[in-house]
C-alpha cells in the first residue's frame, strides 16, 4: 500500500473509515524526517502490514491532526487504532515505529 499524505483537512476522516493508521509526522526543515522517510515507505509496502494504513502529515502546516497525537518533537509517529491513538513518540529508528505497528 501507499503512504498517503494527509493534512487537517482529511486527517478525522481518514482516522474514522481505517481500523489501523500509523501516521509520521514531519516538517520540510527535518533532516531527520527526510532520512527516515523511504524506509517508512518501505514499511508500507510489506505484505505484514496490508491492514495498516501509513500516512505523512506535515506537522507544521496540520496543527489539528498534529494536537491529537500530541506531537512534541520530529520525527513523530503515531499509531492509531479505530480512530483511537494508541502511542505516539518522537523516533528516527524504523524498529521503533515496527514495533509500534505490531502493537495495533
Amino acid at each position: 500500500m501507499e503512504v498517503v499524505n494527509a493534512s487537517d483537512s482529511n486527517f478525522e476522516e481518514l482516522l474514522k473509515s481505517n481500523e489501523k493508521i500509523i501516521v509520521k509526522y514531519y516538517a520540510g526543515w527535518c533532516g531527520s524526517c527526510r532520512l527516515i522517510t523511504p524506509k517508512f515507505n518501505s514499511l508500507a509496502n510489506k505484505e505484514e502490514y496490508d491492514g495498516v494504513m501509513f500516512l505523512n502529515v506535515d506537522a507544521e502546516n496540520s496543527p489539528n491532526a498534529r494536537s491529537l497525537a500530541k506531537v512534541n518533537n520530529l520525527p513523530y509517529f503515531a499509531g492509531f487504532k479505530n480512530g483511537a491513538l494508541v502511542e505516539g513518540f518522537p523516533s528516527a529508528k524504523i524498529e521503533v515505529v515496527e514495533e509500534l505497528i505490531n502493537k495495533l
